[in-house]
């Protein structure tokens, strides 16, 4: 066989794309799984942006993002290799690790407490104590669950005082547009979009009953930490790039969502507004001027002395086996 034969054979084999040219699988990059925490909303369009803009491939990753099933699921699901990297509430952690995860967050975007209860807009409901006598809905999975208790404290009330509903996921919104209940028990940012159509509402936050619970982040198991360290930090940077980015064109993450995602049927207005409300809990006192996902100790401790108060973890904790700042440029 001569030498031309097997250049143009090997050629043609190429072409066919039955075997990889020289540098074809550097090109692709490396490859990451990302788990989202759920169905696309607004808190999800940095990695959507990152795909579309090309950003991803300019660091040198191949990135199959996923939706998911709910942020404890996606834990579960990295937990056990099953995905690299997810995207959740990173505050699900600590009750994981007293389990026995190995997961830590290596960025947090919502540091501040996101956790909320949507009431009507034109409610007479201020703060907790006025839910006595109300009825509040919730789903038993919910990163409310742990605090429940906690927030009705903070208001002198109990379960005896407040009828807290427990309902299936899919039962939650239906619940609360139907006016069977007077408090919804979610995340302002996700929850507020989508109430103002059928039941305009405000946000009463469970920072207001002292619950600090840090939102949206990126987790790994601490084995792919150490093991594939520099892809995630280029895919930190990544969300980075993106975050800031719609910080100020918040309708490119509609678009990219739209995009990535045409059977969603995702709503522009209510994505857009996700996408915003989700930016405003970005910052926290301890973490303001510092580099989008960098994570702060002292918010970290707030959050452990919160789930340790709600019963929900045991005394003992160290705030630094939780997370990590390593990666963040």
């Amino acid at each position: 066989m001569t030498k031309d034969f097997q250049l143009s054979r090997r050629g043609a084999l190429i072409a066919a794309g039955t075997l990889a040219a020289p540098g074809i699988a550097r090109a692709q990059g490396e490859r990451l799984t990302v788990r989202l925490d759920f169905s696309p909303w607004g808190v999800q369009a940095a990695m959507h942006l990152a795909e579309t803009r090309g950003w991803f491939r300019e660091a040198g990753l191949t990135v199959d993002v996923q939706d998911g099933r709910g942020s404890g699921n996606t834990l579960q699901l990295v937990n056990a290799g099953q995905a690299d990297v997810g995207q959740i509430q990173v505050g699900l952690i600590a009750q994981a690790r007293e389990q026995g995860a190995t997961v830590r967050a290596f960025a947090g975007f919502g540091r501040r407490t996101d956790l909320a209860v949507l009431v009507d807009r034109d409610s007479p409901i201020q703060r907790v104590q006025d839910f006595r006598g109300r009825s509040l809905v919730v789903f038993a999975a919910s990163p409310w669950a742990p605090f429940i208790d906690a927030f009705l404290r903070a208001g002198g009330l109990d379960r005896s005082s407040v009828n807290v509903m427990f309902v299936d996921p899919s039962a939650l919104w239906g619940t609360y547009t139907a006016k069977r209940a007077d408090g919804l028990m979610s995340t302002a940012p996700s929850a507020l979009p989508v109430a103002e159509r059928p039941r305009p509402s405000r946000a009463i936050l469970a920072e207001s009953a002292g619950i600090s619970f840090p939102s949206y982040g990126l987790i790994a198991t601490e084995a792919t930490i150490r093991a594939r360290g520099p892809a995630l930090r280029k895919l930190i940077e990544t969300q980075q790039r993106a975050w800031a980015h719609l910080r100020t064109n918040p309708d490119d993450g509609v678009e990219a969502m739209l995009r990535q995602r045409p059977d969603a049927r995702l709503d522009r207005t209510v994505t857009r507004e996700q996408i915003r409300l989700t930016i405003e809990f970005f910052d926290t006192p301890a973490s303001a001027g510092r580099a989008i996902g960098w994570q702060a100790e002292a918010d970290w401790t707030a959050a452990l002395r919160s789930l340790e108060a709600a019963g929900a973890i045991r005394a003992g904790w160290q705030a630094a086996n939780y997370f990590t700042n390593d990666l963040i440029g």
